[in-house]
């Protein structure tokens, strides 16, 4: 049985995430998503918040939980008994800090693999930083996120 975790901060969970979850659902038999608790970023969201939109946008999938945790993505994975971390990546940009990140890992815990999918084209460009700079301003997200996720971006940037 594979037991894969997908990591990350999720603020807030855009089509790009889901493009990953939906993907990586479909070659693991159990998909873990991890909120990470980053003490050093100031989230939009609450930890609760985005807990809540994870699940709602995620309860189609049978075989995908959600979970938050600090701390290293390994000790996560290891508590949870996954074997692989999933981790999306948009441009080559992302790649040299995210295999600086899978070989650390690997070093630590060298029973679990990190794989990386690509995101699908549509979404190259995405990343929740954009989405909130675009709702701040008051236009159109519907592309970008769940319908739930935007009407809270809205109602978390009404001026």
């Amino acid at each position: 049985m594979t037991k894969a975790v997908y990591p990350g901060s999720f603020d807030p969970v855009t089509l790009g995430h889901l493009d990953i979850i939906d993907r990586a659902s479909k070659v693991v038999d159990e998909l873990i998503i991890g909120i990470l608790v980053n003490n050093k970023k100031e989230p939009t969201f609450t930890q609760e918040e985005r807990l809540e939109m994870l699940k709602e946008v995620t309860k189609k999938y049978p075989n995908v939980s959600v979970q938050t945790f600090d701390g290293m993505t390994v000790d996560f994975a290891k508590k949870n008994g996954a074997n692989v971390i999933v981790r999306g990546l948009r441009a080559v940009t992302d790649f040299e800090s995210e295999m600086q990140i899978a070989q650390t890992n690997h070093s630590i815990d060298a029973d679990i693999d990190t794989i990386f999918l690509t995101t699908s084209l549509e979404y190259a460009f995405l990343s929740s930083t954009i989405v909130k700079e675009v709702a701040y301003y008051g236009s159109d997200i519907s592309k970008f996120v769940p319908e739930c996720v935007a009407n809270k971006l809205l109602e978390k940037f009404k001026h």
